[in-house]
């Protein structure tokens, strides 16, 4: 009777494990449109597709020959570092000198020791493997606080990004992947108000690669506009002091040598790379007058934005960003509540737009570049509709901008494609309705 009594009662809970299964796959059989068009659920299906992609870098992993670009020297560089060689003029790998600065060292010098001092490739390819997850997984996060952009383009352009992203992440290996993570864990910390963290982040990011500055005007605007110039300046010593802490053993060494090797901004590229000015002719793509013209356009517009249409998030448009008000600290409120959506879209568009201003005046873009922007595409496409682009033509200059991505090489057409995308890109961003708030309280509880 006992044992009667023992199999009813294990009989009991799979009916209605069962049943509560079939009702869920039922409701999600009902609502499978809302699952691709609301951004509510981006989740959801971030999580289906995470669990696909284990597979799919799997497989591209064993299955696509990896091919050999800076990882050997990558290797070679920090080894001179771990040799004891601290004077950054001295440190150099198979294709040049070392021009990253010190958070790229510290952090590839750990890859060192995992690969067996890098020759492991199959091992570093599994690392990149979950770089490359946990990035979709930060930049689902960020498009879910936005609900902005539904699921079903999010799929659509991962679709897109399955041979050039995966080749960039595990294919070959590039530092590139690896800052951009650190910045958009940065821009999730800032969305959940965690600002003296998410600047610590951006300033390591930056420490990997310094493409991450594009996204520096931006940040700074957010930090004026929410802070205060007393408030921010305090922000920007977070930043500065991880940089100098990073770079000391170099700064203490030889600290021109440093500084003019990591950050470099008047180093020259190879016009056999270029992606984006491939239609120039060489002489004129190495000279520098076209590189401060490309400059001197950057910062106009990024002007022109910040006048015209970010200057519209601060509490007082009327009234400049920097004023002695603004140096005053903020009214503290009495109660703080979590960041609403519409200061979550602010933060992300204006990130989202000053990088993507710098790409398009950017001297050159290499293919490993591609991810610099690449997951800020469908939000800057969507998040500020004008009636004049419609969706098949925004898909059209998505579809357009992955085919000059993965033209090699590049071509006078190629080039010019994916210039004309992002000028339908800038010029939508500037006519399209703003989808930001009038003001912006401050919060006690932005750290």
């Amino acid at each position: 009777m006992a044992a009667g009594v023992r199999k009813r009662a294990r009989a009991g809970p799979p009916p209605r494990v069962a049943g509560l299964c079939e009702q869920w796959l039922r409701r999600a059989w009902q609502e499978r449109r809302l699952l691709l068009l609301e951004p509510r659920y981006t989740l959801l299906v971030a999580a289906c597709l995470c669990l696909a992609e284990v597979g799919i870098t799997f497989w591209v992993i064993h299955r696509v020959a990896y091919t050999e670009i800076d990882w050997k020297a990558y290797m070679a560089e920090v080894e001179g570092v771990i040799n004891g060689t601290y004077d950054y003029t001295q440190l150099r790998g198979d294709t040049g000198p070392l021009v990253y600065p010190a958070g790229f060292v510290y952090i590839f010098m750990g890859l060192y020791y995992v690969t067996g001092h890098g020759t492991d490739i199959r091992m570093a390819q599994h690392i990149f493997a979950v770089l490359y997850l946990a990035t979709l997984l930060l930049v689902f996060l960020i498009y879910h606080q936005t609900c902005k952009v539904s699921t079903s383009l999010r799929l659509f352009l991962h679709v897109l990004c399955l041979y050039r992203v995966h080749s960039i992440f595990v294919l070959r290996l590039f530092n590139d992947p690896v800052a951009m993570a650190l910045l958009f864990l940065s821009i999730n910390l800032l969305l959940a108000q965690r600002w003296g963290w998410g600047c610590c982040c951006f300033s390591l990011a930056v420490s990997v690669k310094m493409n991450v500055l594009l996204f520096a005007p931006g940040l700074l605007f957010l930090l004026l506009t929410r802070f205060g110039l007393r408030g921010t300046l305090p922000k920007l010593g977070i930043c500065a002091v991880l940089q100098v802490v990073l770079g000391l053993p170099f700064l203490l060494e030889n600290p021109v040598g440093y500084l003019s090797r990591s950050f470099d901004l008047g180093r020259q590229f190879l016009f056999r790379w270029t992606v984006n000015w491939r239609f120039l002719p060489e002489s004129l793509f190495l000279n520098r007058a076209f590189h401060l013209a490309l400059l001197a356009t950057h910062l106009t517009l990024l002007l022109l934005f910040v006048l015209c249409r970010w200057h519209r998030f601060h509490p007082n448009p009327s009234h400049p960003i920097i004023s002695f008000e603004s140096w005053e600290a903020p009214a503290p409120v009495p109660s703080a509540p979590a960041l609403g959506l519409d200061h979550c879209i602010q933060i992300v568009s204006t990130l989202f737009t000053s990088n993507f201003i710098g790409i398009c005046f950017s001297r050159s873009l290499h293919y490993q570049f591609y991810v610099w922007y690449f997951h800020t595409l469908p939000y800057l496409l969507w998040a500020t509709p004008a009636r004049w682009l419609t969706h098949l033509l925004r898909l059209l200059v998505l579809g357009l901008i992955e085919l000059s991505w993965n033209t090699y090489p590049s071509t006078s057409c190629s080039s010019a494609a994916l210039h004309v995308c992002h000028a339908v890109i800038l010029l939508q961003l500037w006519l399209g309705p703003q989808p930001f708030p009038k003001s912006i309280p401050h919060s006690k509880k932005a750290h």
